[in-house]
């Protein structure tokens, strides 16, 4: 069952139990699947991958909008976004606790034999690659910069 399919399963239920907050958060997915599907004209489906990105993207941008709000002191606009970000994370596959990341970013600096933070880069792409999905970029992004820096 595709990602659009589970959706549109979520959504029916969403409806039948009066859930507004789920039913938008599903409703903002279901919007932005179609528009990646329509944005490159050829109407093919999305890849597994390319629908992991897609997911990812609306967490962020909902977590984002929630600590900004946080940040004003505007508890009554991030409780929203927060639950959403509830709804929609059911969608990503299971995240990876901060010790696995470690281990696997440890791995990579070994096997590519990175030294400094010049080799971040080279390190960022195959962790990142590597953990499609399972983790976001800005874990990543500071454990790396820990074992290397």
């Amino acid at each position: 069952m595709g990602l659009q399919d589970k959706v549109m399963e979520q959504m029916k239920m969403a409806m039948k139990a009066k859930d507004k907050v789920a039913l938008e958060s599903l409703r903002a997915i279901k919007s932005a699947l179609l528009l990646a599907q329509t944005e490159g004209g050829s109407g093919a489906g999305l890849s597994d991958a390319d629908e992991i990105t897609l997911v990812q993207k609306l967490v962020k941008q909902r977590k984002d909008s929630a600590a900004i709000f946080l940040e004003q002191g505007r508890n009554d606009l991030a409780e929203p976004e927060l639950a959403q970000v509830r709804v929609i994370e059911q969608f990503l596959p299971e995240q990876l606790g901060a010790d696995e990341i470690e281990k696997v970013v440890v791995e990579t600096i070994a096997a590519t034999g990175a030294v400094g933070m010049k080799d971040m880069g080279k390190v960022m792409g195959i962790v990142s690659k590597q953990l499609a999905g399972q983790a976001d970029g800005k874990t990543i992004s500071t454990i790396v910069k820990s074992k290397l820096g």
